[in-house]
């Protein structure tokens, strides 16, 4: 096979894990006991939808307690505000003394400070009893509920009543090794990989299964530190999940397109074989056919070729098959490779 060189989209395959874009762990804000459980475990819910039912009962009685106490302390506002400014023209004709004025005065701002302290005990009272209806913070899918009606619920418990998650769209993490990234950098960096574009940002997945998710995914950042213990870097995607194939936790393999290298030279990977100290090696012809044998380097592993940088070049000529019957000084009669399907370019 005579090399030559080609454009090839360059792709970095990596295992990862889903994430929820969003998940909310649904707790009480107050203490009270259920009465009421308001969805369907598994379903789909809305932020805002009411889930649980707190007795509201103590809380309904504390708020008319305090909306009384407010209406007491603005009556009691009108009459002190009536009498200060009374006090206000009669000590103009010197009806009364300074004293009596300051304290209608004094009683007139103590009776304001009255309201705006009952005022806010009606607020805070609302607020509990708004809490006994428990809602979803988020849109999403509701998982099961860990507490049943009858349950006495308590503001600030450790365990969490259920559970929201949002799973479209999805996050995909993957764990790329810090070395790649330089090596993309550099590459990139050098002009021998070009950006190929809006798809240079592009994710595609394949499941665990071994099936291919059907929608692309767009990269949205990296970390910006390297983990010490396994000198990754944290890479995370995002993609559409409309049919919730995609669920938290699931083990995926994300394929990540760097870029363009337009002067890429393709060796099949049966020409390559390995010395005792395991570096790739091929065996080449040289111009009066004989054969020599060349250490290589490897940069990556496309469909069934290796992307070679070095050891070779445009214009050599690979031994592909019949390795097992010639040896180095070799002289041959050689033919063009030809593979199950179709015949190399180059050849």
């Amino acid at each position: 096979m005579t090399l030559k060189t080609q454009a090839v989209q360059l792709h970095t395959q990596l295992p990862g894990r889903t994430e929820a874009y969003e998940i909310a762990q649904v707790r009480p804000q107050v203490n009270g006991v259920i009465q009421k459980r308001l969805f369907v475990e598994g379903s789909d819910v809305t932020a805002g939808q009411q889930l649980y039912q707190i007795d509201p009962s103590f809380y309904q009685s504390t708020y008319d307690s305090y909306l009384g106490q407010l209406a007491a302390a603005k009556a009691n506002l009108v009459t002190a505000q009536a009498k200060y400014q009374r006090y206000q023209s009669l000590i103009r004709e010197h009806a009364i003394s300074q004293q009596d004025l300051d304290d209608a005065r004094a009683t007139y701002l103590a009776d304001q400070a009255q309201v705006q302290v009952a005022q806010g005990q009606v607020e805070n009272a609302a607020v509990n009893l708004r809490y006994t209806k428990v809602n979803a913070p988020i849109s999403g899918r509701i998982g099961r509920s860990v507490i049943t009606v009858g349950a006495l619920a308590t503001a600030g418990q450790t365990n969490l009543l259920t559970t929201v998650t949002r799973l479209d769209p999805i996050f995909v993490d993957v764990n790329l090794p810090a070395v790649e990234l330089l090596r993309f950098r550099r590459e990139l960096a050098s002009g021998q990989i070009e950006r190929a574009g809006d798809n240079a940002a592009t994710v595609k997945l394949t499941l665990e299964d071994g099936s291919s998710y059907n929608l692309p995914g767009t990269l949205e950042f990296s970390e910006v530190n390297v983990d010490t213990a396994t000198s990754t870097i944290v890479v995370r995607a995002k993609f559409s999940n409309p049919d919730k194939l995609l669920l938290p936790g699931m083990y995926v393999h994300a394929t990540l397109d760097e870029g363009m290298d337009p002067n890429a030279l393709l060796v099949p990977q049966q020409a390559v074989s390995r010395d005792a100290h395991d570096a790739p090696q091929v065996m080449v012809l040289t111009s009066d056919n004989k054969v020599a044998v060349r250490t290589i380097t490897t940069q990556q592993a496309l469909g069934t070729d290796w992307i070679v940088t070095g050891g070779v070049a445009a214009g050599d000529r690979v031994i592909v098959t019949g390795l097992q019957k010639i040896h180095p000084g070799d002289k041959t009669t050689p033919v063009p490779f030809v593979d199950d399907e179709t015949t190399k370019s180059g050849n």
